[in-house]
């Protein structure tokens, strides 16, 4: 059985539809894991508190599957570091992570919507994945940074990646992804749309105007955001079933390293249908 230790800020509606997904697949037999805890970095005492009532909601989760909530605060953490040394600052705040955390046994970590980035230490002692919005060898950033790059690009491809954690954030091998085309039906009138656009206006004005409600944009985004859950899934599930694993911060499969992210498109794609 593969034992999971789950970070989420736990913000809103995706951090738990992440964790129902993945024990929805464990309750029903299909996914042989364990959850060992999850650790949130806000622990709901804090004043200054926009995302209390979804947090509330999500510890309720948790504690509902009967899963250890570990929580440390990092607003009320050392704020005179803060002030003065951000990173002397997550340093500390990642000795106490690994405190909590250290004593659950557990053999891969997953980045669940946690929305602080992890110290270099936690990144050497720990395994654990991250989801970025993107092909492995797509743009970088943000998935809306992502999509308008794209756009920009006329790339005929998207997707999603989980990749390792390292020191260097955001920058860590992928794992994992799947892949889909943003050509051909339901895509090529939309690009024509952009480019009629584009002979009147530049990018950045129509970033401008429209936004994230632009057409093209929004069928991108649609069509990557319903993958990045089953992604998960299938990702966690390979780790399970033994197909892949993590050596020394490298990817394996049947005992050899994989020279190139293991491709879960076809597995993804099935979920969908």
């Amino acid at each position: 059985m593969l034992r999971l230790g789950w970070f989420s800020t736990g913000r809103g509606p995706g951090s738990r539809n992440l964790l129902k997904a993945v024990m929805d697949h464990k309750e029903s037999g299909d996914l042989d894991i364990e959850i060992a805890f999850v650790f949130c970095n806000w622990d709901n005492t804090e004043e200054d508190n926009p995302k209390r009532e979804q947090r509330k909601m999500f510890f309720d989760m948790v504690e509902g599957y009967g899963i250890p909530l570990v929580t440390a605060s990092w607003k009320t953490f050392r704020p005179d570091l803060w002030e003065k040394d951000q990173e002397a600052w997550r340093n500390e705040y990642g000795k106490l992570l690994r405190e909590l955390t250290g004593k659950y046994d557990f053999d891969l970590g997953i980045l669940a919507g946690y929305m602080l980035w992890m110290d270099d230490e936690t990144c050497r002692q720990y395994d654990m994945l991250n989801l970025h919005p993107a092909l492995p060898d797509g743009p970088k950033g943000t998935w809306q940074e992502v999509i308008w790059q794209l756009i920009s690009e006329d790339a005929d491809r998207q997707g999603a990646m989980m990749h390792i954690c390292t020191e260097e954030w955001d920058r860590g091998a992928a794992l994992t992804y799947c892949g889909f085309p943003i050509r051909g039906e339901g895509y090529d009138g939309l690009w024509q749309d952009m480019k009629d656009k584009l002979s009147g206006k530049s990018l950045e004005q129509i970033k401008k105007d429209e936004g994230v409600d632009e057409p093209l944009f929004r069928k991108i985004r649609e069509d990557g955001a319903k993958r990045e859950l089953p992604l998960i899934v299938s990702t966690i599930r390979a780790f399970a079933e033994g197909k892949v694993e993590i050596r020394d911060k490298k990817l394996y499969s049947e005992g050899k390293r994989l020279d190139s992210p293991y491709d879960l498109s076809e597995q993804v794609d099935a979920s969908l249908r």
